[in-house]
C-alpha cells in the first residue's frame, strides 16, 4: 500500500494536497449529473453522490457518499456479519447434533473460527467500500477514504510519524492502567482467547496486522468525514458563520465516531462500561489525531502503536505464548 500522492489526477477527484475547498470546484463537483452513475440499483445511487462541499469546508471533508450510502453500508455490513457467522456455525455443526451449550463449547476449543470469520467479515466491508466508491464512482480507493502523506510540522506540533506510533503506545498504557481498577475485567468475552497459545497469537496478529487497517479505513476515513461534513451543513444553514460551523461539525464528528468505536468493541468487553468508556476515550482520541491533521495515517499509527503495545506486553506477560494464564 502506497500513501503517495504522484497519481495523476482524474476529473472527479479531489485534490487532498491544496487548501480549502474553493466554490468553483465546489459548483464544479454539485453540477455534475447524477444520472450518469445511476445503474438502477440501491448501491449504484448511493455511490452516486457528488461532493457538495460547502465554502472554506476542508477538502479531506469534502467527500462523494452521503447518508444513503451510510445506510446501504449499513445494511450490509449487519447482512454479510449474520452470513458470516452463521454459515460457520453450519461448517462446524455439519453432520453433528449438538446442543447449544456444546456448539458454543466447540467454537471457543477453536479460536481460528472467531479470529477468521472476523478477519473474513473485514475483508467484505473492504470489499464493499471499495466497490461502490472505487469502482462505480472511479475513484481512487485509498486516497477518496482520506489515506495521504503526514506532513510534519514541529511549528503547530504536529510531529512526524513516530511521534503518533509512540503517543499510541503510551495510550496502551495508559488504558491498561486505568482497566485494572475497572471489575469483572477478567471475565469478558475476549480473555477466551487467551486460553490457549495459538488464540492469543491469533488475536495479536489480527490486532496488529489487520484491525487497524480496517477500523482507521472504515472508522476514520469513511464515517468520520461523513458526520463531520453533514454537520457542519446543518450548522452553516442554521446560521452559524462557515469557520464556526466547521468546528461544530468537527467536534461533533469526532465524538460520534469515538463513541461508535467504543460501541463496536462492546460485545469483545462483555459489555463491561468501564471498558467500553474506555475504548471510546481511545476512539474519540484516535479520530481527534484524523481531524487535526487531516489524514487517517495519523490515527492509523496511533492506533498501531496502540496495539502493538497491547501485542509487546502480552508477549512478556506470557513469555512468548508459553505460560498462558489459567482459565477464569
Amino acid at each position: 500500500m502506497s500513501h503517495s500522492e504522484d497519481d495523476p489526477p482524474k476529473p472527479l477527484e479531489p485534490n487532498f494536497d491544496s487548501e480549502p475547498l474553493s466554490s468553483d470546484r465546489s459548483a464544479s463537483s454539485s453540477a455534475e449529473p447524477v444520472s450518469e452513475f445511476l445503474g438502477g440499483d440501491p448501491i449504484s445511487f448511493a455511490a452516486a453522490t457528488p461532493c457538495k462541499a460547502k465554502p472554506l469546508l476542508p477538502e479531506d471533508l469534502c467527500i462523494s457518499w452521503s447518508w444513503a450510502h451510510l445506510i446501504v453500508f449499513l445494511v450490509f455490513g449487519f447482512g454479510s456479519l449474520l452470513i458470516v457467522q452463521v454459515g460457520a456455525v453450519l461448517l462446524l455443526s455439519a453432520n453433528k447434533h449438538l446442543t447449544q451449550k456444546q456448539l458454543q463449547q466447540m467454537i471457543e476449543s477453536k479460536p481460528q473460527f472467531l479470529v477468521g470469520t472476523n478477519v473474513l467479515w473485514y475483508a467484505l466491508l473492504f470489499l464493499f467500500l471499495y466497490m461502490t466508491l472505487a469502482v462505480l464512482r472511479g475513484l481512487p480507493f485509498w486516497r477518496s477514504l482520506g489515506w495521504k502523506r503526514l506532513r510534519s510540522d514541529p511549528s503547530t506540533g504536529k510531529g512526524n510519524p513516530w511521534m503518533y506510533f509512540l503517543s499510541g503506545c503510551g495510550l496502551a498504557i495508559f488504558v491498561a492502567l486505568a482497566s485494572s481498577r475497572v471489575k469483572n475485567v477478567d471475565h469478558v468475552p475476549i480473555q477466551q482467547l487467551f486460553k490457549s497459545r495459538t488464540g492469543a497469537m491469533l488475536l495479536m496478529a489480527m490486532a496488529v496486522f489487520v484491525a487497524p487497517l480496517v477500523e482507521e479505513t472504515v472508522f476514520r476515513g469513511y464515517l468520520y468525514p461523513l458526520f463531520a461534513s453533514k454537520f457542519s451543513g446543518l450548522a452553516q444553514n442554521a446560521g452559524a458563520d462557515p469557520p464556526g460551523a466547521i468546528r461544530f461539525g468537527t467536534f461533533v464528528g469526532i465524538v460520534i465516531t469515538g463513541t461508535l468505536f467504543g460501541l463496536m468493541h462492546g460485545a469483545q468487553l462483555g459489555w463491561t462500561w468501564g471498558l467500553v468508556g474506555l475504548l471510546t476515550l481511545v476512539g474519540i482520541i484516535f479520530t481527534f489525531a484524523r481531524a487535526w491533521t487531516g489524514t487517517v495515517l495519523a490515527s492509523f499509527l496511533l492506533h498501531l502503536g496502540y496495539n502493538s503495545m497491547i501485542a509487546i506486553t502480552s508477549i512478556i506477560a506470557t513469555k512468548g505464548f508459553t505460560q498462558m494464564p489459567p482459565s477464569p
